[in-house]
């Protein structure tokens, strides 16, 4: 038992936040689950303010999940927890790193420009290059650039009219702006999460397809299960997370063809394919982690 005191900014009543707060007050005596949402920054003052607890004076902060959906607000909410780090709070992930994931232009970007294979992707605004790249690629998969667990994603067939594509992409345009542009990928029914903690890899689950969906999110029927993969997925995967300086992540790949591809690096990484899918739990891992880099710091100081 240590008297630090570690907040958690999360989702008050998910499972992934209850059991990361859980971990911390096991270990501390303090449990201090943070909505992001709620807190007032006083900036002249060095106050950001929740529930009483000047966050600048917390020995460190979790970020878990800052939104229960993604949208450019994520980055505002990012940057007042930016300035609580700037008063000597430690922050796990740093929010700086986050900053370059949440939106998914910028983890498509550092992936490509680091040779990480993906899968082939347009990204623009042009209308006409959109219906090109579709054409193109046969079948495609619209991403929003902000969203997780494929919320928002849409599917269109180049055998469909071109009428009824413009149409489509119009209606995507008026609520997502850009055109990210996937090809949709022949997948084996599976898809992978890889994680790591501290920048060491910790085990992989995979995620199931439950034959309802073209995706294999949870939400949308899949199911976690154990997964070894091969030291070349290994490897990708860690070259990926390396290029975000994340405390936890996991990275998503996928076994095509013609090769494994990365879908993305989390920007916050999840706990319960660990839990269901390998008994693992990661929230303690986790825990035990930040624990001992404070008390480290503490002791250099």
């Amino acid at each position: 038992m240590t008297d630090l005191k570690i907040g958690v900014v999360g989702i008050e009543g998910k499972w992934s936040t209850e059991v990361l707060a859980d971990a911390l007050e096991q270990r501390t005596g303090f449990r201090l689950v943070i909505d992001i949402e709620k807190v007032v920054a006083n900036l002249a003052d060095k106050k950001v303010m929740y529930q009483g607890f000047n966050l600048c004076e917390l020995d460190a902060i979790i970020i878990k999940k800052v939104s229960q959906t993604y949208s450019p607000a994520i980055l505002d909410r990012l940057e007042i927890l930016r300035f609580v780090e700037s008063c000597q709070c430690q922050i796990f992930s740093p929010p700086e790193s986050i900053i370059r994931l949440v939106d998914r232009m910028a983890c498509t970007v550092t992936l490509a420009q680091a040779g990480i294979p993906m899968p082939p992707t347009v990204i623009t605004e042009h209308q006409d290059a959109a219906l090109d790249a579709i054409k193109q690629f046969g079948e495609a998969i619209l991403k929003p650039l902000f969203s997780t667990k494929a919320k928002g994603m849409e599917v269109l067939n180049a055998k469909q009219s071109d009428k009824k594509l413009r149409s489509q992409l119009d209606q995507y345009h008026q609520l997502h702006g850009f055109y990210y542009i996937q090809k949709k990928l022949a997948l084996p029914g599976q898809d992978l999460g890889l994680m790591f903690l501290g920048g060491e890899y910790q085990g992989a689950y995979a995620r199931v397809s439950g034959n309802t969906s073209w995706n294999t999110t949870i939400a949308n029927g899949g199911k976690y299960a154990a997964a070894y993969p091969s030291d070349e997925i290994i490897a990708m995967a860690a070259k990926a997370q390396a290029l975000f300086k994340l405390d936890f992540t996991t990275v998503d790949i996928a076994e095509t063809h013609d090769g494994p591809v990365c879908f993305e690096v989390s920007a916050f990484g999840g706990f319960k394919g660990a839990k269901e899918g390998l008994g693992i739990n990661i929230a303690d891992k986790y825990a035990d982690y930040v624990i001992n880099k404070v008390s480290s710091r503490s002791l250099s100081d």
